[in-house]
């Protein structure tokens, strides 16, 4: 008997996903028949993403499970209609293409390359950077994808501290956890990279009391969320020279509005929301093995715990 799908996302989304879910499946052995439209009482499984049409999950009373096609979730994981079975993407593809961007910039900033591409002015700037051994970084969040980042650096030999909520324990890094922690954790930091969960208690997790606790002149890196930071005490910190520089691919408002100061700061880099994006064959696979062990009675993999928003 095949399994019913409902693929809700964007309509343009679907024309990337219906091919590499079909291969997915055919790969894990599901008869699937996968559909943007059916009716709410006969689909098995959604796939999922939180801009979809789909708000209201009270009809869909056969529904096993809600397969997310994106890490973030704080946009969903309110909706008090969404009982099922809840499950956040945790994508191979995904996290490599956070440690590779997260990667690129911390060494950006710690070898000073700006330094050298901007001044292509005729001076001879015999700037010479510490070795990552004498710099210390800060990864807030070590979840999936800041655990990864935090072993990529400290592979390079930065010493790094990671933070998160509850405690972890990430080989080769220093892991610090609770609200005593956080304070520890960013204290001398000279980067600080931002990849926790958004949640009402992470919310403005760097502001003026966390930023002025960082090394004088740090580097701040969000590729999270854009709520992670208060926004005018990160100005304020740039302007005092507290914060040297920030690198933030993400924000409050997406896309960023042209006349947010953010645009003209000096010190200030912006990219467009592009720090790691979810690879469509990977992350099939991800919900194909969602479906299976679904149908095979298993426990599902990487679901949301609701409690606590991620």
């Amino acid at each position: 008997m095949s399994i019913n799908v409902l693929f809700a996302a964007k309509a343009e989304r679907w024309a990337t996903y219906e091919p590499t879910l079909k291969q997915a499946f055919d790969e894990a052995g599901l008869d699937a028949n996968l559909r943007t439209q059916m009716p709410p009482e006969e689909v098995d499984y959604i796939v999922y993403a939180p801009n979809s049409d789909l708000q209201d999950f009270r009809p869909y009373t056969s529904t096993k499970a809600v397969l997310g096609l994106w890490a973030g979730v704080e946009d969903v994981v309110g909706n008090k209609t969404l009982t099922q079975p809840f499950a956040r993407m945790v994508d191979d593809g995904l996290t490599r293409g956070m440690v590779e961007w997260v990667t690129g910039h911390v060494l950006r900033h710690h070898l000073g390359m700006d330094t050298h591409i901007l001044g292509q002015d005729g001076l001879w700037r015999d700037h010479v950077p510490p070795l990552a051994t004498d710099r210390p970084v800060t990864i807030l969040g070590l979840g999936a994808l800041g655990q990864a980042c935090a072993e990529a650096l400290a592979s390079l030999g930065f010493p790094v501290t990671g933070w998160s909520r509850s405690p972890k324990a990430v080989t080769d890094i220093t892991c610090l956890s609770g609200q005593s922690g956080l304070a520890e954790a960013v204290s001398g930091a000279q980067i600080v990279v931002l990849l926790l969960p958004l949640t009402k208690d992470t919310e403005n997790t760097l502001n003026a009391e966390t930023l002025s606790l960082l090394a004088e002149g740090a580097v701040v890196i969000n590729p999270g969320r854009g709520p992670l930071i208060d926004d005018e005490a990160l100005l304020s910190a740039l302007e005092s020279g507290q914060v040297g520089h920030a690198t933030l691919d993400v924000f409050r408002i997406e896309p960023l509005p042209k006349g947010h100061p953010y645009w003209a700061h000096p010190n200030v880099t912006v990219t467009p929301h592009i720090a790691s994006e979810t690879r469509p064959l990977s992350a099939s696979r991800v919900i194909a093995e969602n479906i299976r062990r679904g149908e095979a009675g298993e426990p599902f993999i990487n679901l949301v715990d609701r409690s606590l928003g991620y």
